[in-house]
């Protein structure tokens, strides 16, 4: 189904011209904070070599005209970065004809290795020119000049795909010698700062989706590295752990919690999923792998891999249980067809979302009361003076205390302690102090405990507030369903299933409605329950029970 797939991608390239990459795109970014107007034309334009580079692969016989002009298009570009990343040429005083960021980097690997699969069947001027542009835009930057490049010492997704396409175009062009030992000597030892970003527990704070990216990426290089030398860095100690972490943290059907940057159905490549049960005997959920009906990975690696190494045996949906990540302070309860998550943490994790005690509930693999994930990435996003002016980084996004008017603030300081974590036979009872949040005076404390029973799908968030004055506290419960207030509590309502909160004594009840846009730029509506509470001075306890599971069946 692949091969059927790729053909009819192929033959629709083959019909469509590649989009031009104009200025009055390039400059989006600067003029008004727009980074989607001109990436949506960049991927098309990936996504056109991508697939013609597939066939080429897996026909022998595959014409090559419209995959020569294609090549030497991307060669003909200004740039192969993004217009959001270009300190990553101003910084080091250099072109943007060589900047290297994620996109170039899998450019050069994408072009590297599709000459490299074509061999002699590609005019030699085509290969030639991508030989000398891949050399000149990324492999020069690692073999010729020692200036670190930014991303070479960043903990986290950039050191894995950076590095490890760099280093993989490097072995699809090159002949041993000193300037692949050079490329290779510092592509590797980017992986190992990426695995250092990891606690002993594997997980990736950055979400499953950043997950995807990131550990894909440093496997390919791996398993190329290993092909080439014989070293093995899924060998490191850390490796196993961080493969499990989808299995770890999936609430079933496919749904993931979307703290942080993160998304509710990212979806494994399958050829990532299958070569890590093979290697590392970590099993994906057969419902997050990439199906096979699903459009073709625009990831050239990915899609090559799953070529080569094939797709995993289908796998269960996780057994009823408990999960607990200390280095995150990530707790994950699902089974009997509901989910509960919570996080702790600190506010300045990768890709971070200012979020201490932040909670997921979800039934029949449905988000009820949800995190939104990622937010549309414009300027100032990722700019720690302006992003958590973005709803979706801010406190106010999320299911968490406001104190005194006042939302959590971000640094590494800024971090939940966990009191309490202990595994029940039917869920979980989970303990943060999260006073550290916030800047507010007069808070002596705030404790936030979760008690969560996955036979009954009830939960019981217990929110204890040390108080020197008297201040106004609000309760806040993110959804993309409307909830609807009644007498006795609110409801949101779902297509499958159901949340209730009964409401506390004491507590004036509202809904905001707010309109912004998801992380792709489309329409996007969310609704805010908001409780209020006037607390005296002294200790407060303020007791929140929900009830979540699926609809009725009808009839």
């Amino acid at each position: 189904m692949l091969d059927a797939r790729i053909r009819v991608a192929a033959d629709l390239a083959r019909s469509t011209p590649m989009p031009d990459l104009p200025f009055s795109a390039y400059r989006r970014f600067d003029d008004d904070g727009d980074r989607l107007a001109y990436e949506e034309l960049y991927f098309r334009r990936r996504a056109h070599v991508t697939a013609l580079a597939a066939e080429a692969l897996i026909d022998p016989a595959a014409r090559l005209g419209a995959l020569a002009d294609a090549l030497w298009s991307v060669c003909d570009e200004y740039t192969w970065a993004l217009p959001a990343h270009e300190m990553h040429a101003t910084r080091l005083a250099r072109g943007m004809d060589q900047c290297l960021d994620l996109f170039a980097a899998l450019t050069a690997q994408l072009l590297a290795e599709t000459v490299r699969v074509c061999g002699d069947r590609l005019d030699p001027r085509v290969a030639a020119r991508v030989r000398d542009q891949v050399d000149h835009r990324v492999l020069s930057l690692l073999a010729d000049d020692e200036t670190p490049l930014l991303w070479e010492d960043w903990p986290h997704n950039w050191a894995a795909v950076c590095g490890g396409c760099a280093g993989l175009a490097a072995l699809a062009l090159w002949e041993p010698g000193p300037r692949l030992t050079r490329v290779l000597d510092r592509c590797r030892a980017a992986q190992l700062t990426y695995l250092s970003g990891f606690g002993d527990d594997g997980g990736c704070a950055e979400g499953v989706g950043y997950w995807v990216f990131g550990f894909a990426h440093f496997v390919y290089f791996a398993e190329g590295l290993r092909e080439f030398t014989g070293e093995d860095l899924l060998a490191h100690p850390k490796v196993p752990a961080i493969a499990r972490f989808p299995g770890a943290v999936h609430l079933g059907g496919g749904l993931f919690p979307a703290f942080s940057d993160a998304e509710e159905r990212p979806r494994v490549p399958a050829g990532l999923a299958r070569r890590i049960a093979e290697r590392l005997g970590a099993r994906v959920p057969g419902e997050a792998v990439e199906s096979a009906a699903a459009d073709l990975p625009r990831d050239w690696g990915d899609l090559s891999r799953t070529l080569r190494w094939g797709t995993p045996d289908p796998t269960s949906a996780p057994e009823p249980g408990t999960t607990y990540l200390p280095d995150l302070a990530w707790l994950v309860d699902r089974g009997q067809g509901v989910a509960f998550a919570a996080k702790g943490g600190h506010n300045a994790e990768p890709h971070n979302h200012n979020d201490l005690g932040q909670f997921v509930l979800a039934a029949r693999g449905e988000v009820l009361l949800a995190d939104l994930g990622a937010g549309e990435y414009r300027k100032g996003y990722f700019d720690d003076a302006t992003r958590y002016g973005f709803l979706h980084a801010s406190s106010r996004a999320h299911s968490v205390p406001r104190v005194d008017g006042r939302e959590q603030v971000a640094g590494n300081a800024r971090a939940a302690q966990v009191r309490d974590c202990r595994p029940r036979d039917d869920g979980v009872d989970f303990t943060l102090d999260i006073s550290g949040a916030y800047e507010v005076n007069g808070l002596a404390a705030l404790r936030r405990g979760f008690n969560w029973r996955r036979s009954s799908g009830e939960l019981l968030v217990l929110d204890e507030v040390e108080a020197e004055r008297p201040m106004p506290l609000e309760e806040v419960f993110v959804s993309r369903l409307r909830p609807e207030i009644g007498a006795d509590g609110a409801v949101w309502t779902g297509s499958a299933a159901q949340a209730r909160l009964r409401l506390p004594d004491g507590g004036a009840a509202s809904v905001e409605t707010l309109r912004t846009t998801d992380h792709h730029g489309a329409p996007d509506t969310v609704h805010l329950l908001r409780l209020g509470f006037d607390l005296a001075e002294g200790r407060t306890r303020l007791s929140l029970r929900f009830t979540v599971g699926g609809l009725p069946v009808a009839g």
